[in-house]
């Protein structure tokens, strides 16, 4: 009688080990040490900060966040408490947990920041891994950097030119072919170890009653949740033919039960965030998606995440004669 042996989850990002596969996406339950904690004792593979800024910021007036039946619309507006807080607390995880790795998220506000921000990491003593997140909607008055791709090159020229540990870049969705090329030509040119694909898809409205469900920009936020799962999954499938292999891909976006985290991998991604669904449920989350991924892995057979990962088929395309 053949010996049962559960599916093995384990995954590797830029020569980083991880118990699971399945991780928080920054900007939920990671503003501080508390939630940070418990995003640590639970299921999760590990953690990823709040996107860190040089200073603390308040984000955007209330009510900037809304639940609904399909997901969510935020306009956080970046909240956070500076990056000098998140280097102090990954550390003391790390100090806790030596063989254990960390995502600290960071950003810019302004152009001149960035080598700032580098500058001080490279000289701390932070060991993970570091998420540059080029893809926040709801700074007021601010672009989405990662849509202007000579503004993505500029600043990869700057950090990589400061900072030589793990890097990777935080994604916005992107919905045109030549786009999608166009940002891995950029991406390519660099020794990133990482990119996180997608972040929350930008400028959409929840109407209430007769108002819209958030205040900042007119009510206007980023959607994510259910909605944006198609979205991702083309990101994430896109970029993995794209990109060069040695760059692994978080996928993040629309993650609500295993069949989902399932699909993310299936499409090429090394781990899975999960934002909208963790907000909705707490951290106990992340034990319900690695039973359900683990069961549907037993049921097909696969021993390991490589058995299925990037296997997407695509049925074979048959001529329709014209009437």
């Amino acid at each position: 009688m053949e010996e049962y042996t559960m599916a093995e989850l384990t995954t590797t990002i830029g020569g980083f080990h991880f118990n699971n596969t399945i991780m928080n996406g920054a900007g939920v339950w990671c503003y501080d040490r508390k939630e940070l904690s418990a995003v640590d004792t639970s299921a999760a593979a590990t953690f990823v900060t709040k996107t860190a800024t040089l200073a603390p910021r308040a984000g955007n007036p209330k009510p900037r966040m809304a639940a609904t039946d399909l997901g969510s619309i935020n306009s956080m507006g970046l909240p956070n408490k500076g990056l000098d807080y998140y280097l102090q607390v990954v550390e003391e995880f790390h100090q806790a947990n030596p063989e254990k790795p960390y995502f600290l998220s960071t950003t810019g506000t302004s152009p001149d920041d960035f080598g700032k921000i580098f500058t001080k990491i490279a000289a701390s003593n932070f060991s993970g891994l570091v998420e540059l997140n080029l893809s926040c909607p709801n700074v007021v008055g601010k672009p989405q950097i990662a849509y202007d791709f000579a503004a993505v090159e500029r600043i990869l020229t700057q950090v990589t030119g400061i900072y030589h540990g793990p890097l990777g870049v935080k994604l916005p969705p992107y919905f045109d072919l030549v786009h999608f090329q166009q940002i891995a030509d950029v991406l390519n040119q660099f020794p990133l170890t990482f990119v996180n694909t997608i972040n929350s898809v930008g400028n959409g409205l929840v109407i209430q009653d007769e108002t819209a469900a958030i205040a900042p920009k007119g009510g206007l936020g980023g959607i994510g949740g259910g909605y944006i799962k198609p979205m991702a999954l083309a990101n994430v499938r896109v970029l993995r033919q794209l990109l060069k292999p040695e760059i692994n891909i978080i996928g993040t976006g629309g993650v609500e039960t295993g069949r989902d985290v399932f699909e993310l991998i299936l499409c090429g991604a090394d781990m899975v965030g999960v934002a909208t669904q963790l907000g909705k449920e707490g951290p106990k989350v992340f034990a319900r998606l690695t039973e359900e991924l683990t069961a549907i892995m037993d049921a097909k057979g696969y021993k390991r995440l490589s058995d299925f990962r990037g296997k997407l088929q695509v049925p074979e395309a048959r001529e329709v004669a014209v009437h």
